[in-house]
């Protein structure tokens, strides 16, 4: 263990693994020490049992785009945003690839056709609506749009088959992505511990951190046996998920007065069987329900887990008063209450009695309740063919200026003088990690950039970390940059 280094990162999750490689990678002389609390990366939020696998790029997420705008059309904006970000985490993965750093991508990612679906004339009027405005940006332009049901059943033959006659429309990327963000953070972290100057300690869980002169002083024990460190770095990034809010607590920091954490967790129907999985090879998103419509919409995904193909349907959510699913306790929401954030908790619970009365209904849902949700995504869906799992822990940030909202988005906490980061929220997360890694390392290192070695290391890993891909006149390389990464990922 590196008791004085530059960099320590807490959490061995998909994020601090992006950062660690690009900051290695970025500088090879930097020394950089990641803790995780438990025996092994990624089982936690970043683990494919715990989240839904889909690589954000903004293209089936209803969510992502408003209902609709005061003159009746579909704002794109924070598609575009987010797609742009994972055109980012793409290139990094895709040099990671060409450099040895991963292993076969088809380890971690797979191509999956993206859909977003919906039933009903006025859900279809707005996914035109939605598609007209996303196809006229060239992040989009190859999206496809049917309202022809026997087309959709090509697309998605689970989802039609034994329908009832009905208005239906969806909307189909081809090349899309299935993540395993566990795989990939493990392989990452893997690289990063045989680095010089570089360490991974698993089974170490941070406990304090607070500021000592002009670096920063973190406490940690070891699980097993009980044994205390003190470490010193200058630059913490604190990725713990759920356990980052104690974590920022300890820090005494003003800036963390009035934060709050709310924890939900998350259920999926899974099913093994093959002949099933041998017929939908997409992600099928619908419409959010507006009881809850920060939570995102259900989804029926195939995916690659433990080595095999399943399918997975939800996600449901449930009432949880741990931070974590593997590490937390049950006490975990009752200790993160200070007297600077109980006002924050009280006026949540106020302004989110919808939310909640949400998550009540949803934790005390039958399984004949759940497969009937399932049943609206795929008519003929029978129960013995779907068991219940429980998925990840989300910590919805909850901050004193915004008067109690609920937080879903991601989001990146920051001390006044930049020292420490932490990732807080949740959707689109780990899709857009890396771009997060690059906005956290333009506040560390700033001058990094300025120089012509670090300029043309950042450059290799992620061509376009300086383009503002965005723009139409940016558009020849964006293709190119997108087409290189997918080529490596083997997508294409």
């Amino acid at each position: 263990m590196i008791e004085e280094s530059d960099v320590l990162l807490i959490g061995g999750g998909i994020m601090s693994a992006n950062l660690g490689a690009m900051l290695k990678r970025l500088d090879p002389t930097l020394k950089i020490q990641l803790l995780e609390g438990a025996t092994q990366p990624a089982l936690e939020s970043s683990n494919g049992w715990n989240n839904a696998g889909t690589g954000h790029a903004g293209y089936c997420e209803i969510s992502y785009t408003p209902k609709r705008e005061a003159d009746g059309t579909v704002n794109p904006s924070r598609a575009i945003a987010i797609c742009e970000q994972f055109e980012h985490s793409k290139q990094f993965w895709s040099f990671a690839v060409a450099q040895g750093m991963l292993e076969d991508p088809r380890t971690f990612v797979r191509p999956v056709p993206h859909i977003a679906m919906v039933f009903g004339q006025q859900d279809v009027d707005f996914l035109r609506d939605r598609h007209k405005a996303m196809v006229s940006h060239h992040f989009f332009d190859s999206m496809t749009y049917s309202e022809d049901p026997n087309e959709i059943g090509d697309w998605a033959p689970l989802v039609m088959e034994g329908r009832s006659p009905c208005p239906v429309a969806a909307t189909k990327m081809e090349i899309a992505t299935e993540i395993n963000f566990g795989c990939l953070a493990a392989q990452l972290i893997d690289w990063l511990g045989k680095q010089k100057e570089c360490a991974v300690a698993r089974g170490v869980r941070a406990t304090s951190i607070r500021r000592d002169g002009h670096s920063w002083r973190i406490h940690a024990r070891c699980r097993e046996s009980g044994e205390l460190h003190i470490l010193r770095t200058k630059y913490v990034f604190v990725g713990a998920g759920g356990g980052s809010l104690p974590l920022l607590q300890s820090t005494g920091l003003s800036e963390v007065s009035g934060l709050a954490g709310f924890p939900i967790a998350g259920q999926w129907l899974v099913s093994d069987k093959e002949h099933l999985a041998d017929r939908h090879w997409t992600k099928v998103y619908g419409m959010t329900p507006p009881s809850a419509p920060s939570l995102g919409g259900p989804h029926l995904d195939i995916r690659w887990l433990d080595g095999k193909r399943k399918l997975m349907f939800g996600p449901f959510a449930s009432w949880t008063t741990k931070f974590l699913k593997c590490t937390g306790s049950w006490r975990d929401l009752l200790t993160s209450i200070r007297l600077g954030n109980f006002s924050t908790l009280l006026r949540s619970g106020l302004h989110n009695q919808d939310m909640v009365r949400y998550l009540v209904t949803q934790a005390l849902q039958s399984m004949d309740q759940r497969m009937s949700a399932l049943r609206e995504f795929y008519p003929q869906a029978l129960a013995s063919d779907w068991r219940l799992v429980h998925a990840g822990i989300r910590v919805q940030t909850i901050k004193k200026a915004d008067r109690g909202a609920i937080y879903f988005g991601t989001e990146v906490f920051s001390s006044r003088d930049s020292t420490l980061t932490s990732l807080l929220g949740a959707s689109p997360g780990a899709s857009v990690s890396v771009d997060i890694a690059l906005q956290i390392i333009r506040k560390w290192m700033p001058d990094t950039f300025k120089g012509e070695s670090g300029y043309a290391r950042m450059k290799e890993m992620i061509p376009t970390f300086d383009i503002d891909i965005k723009q139409p006149y940016h558009k020849e390389a964006f293709s190119m940059a997108s087409e290189k990464a997918n080529h490596y990922l083997q997508l294409s």
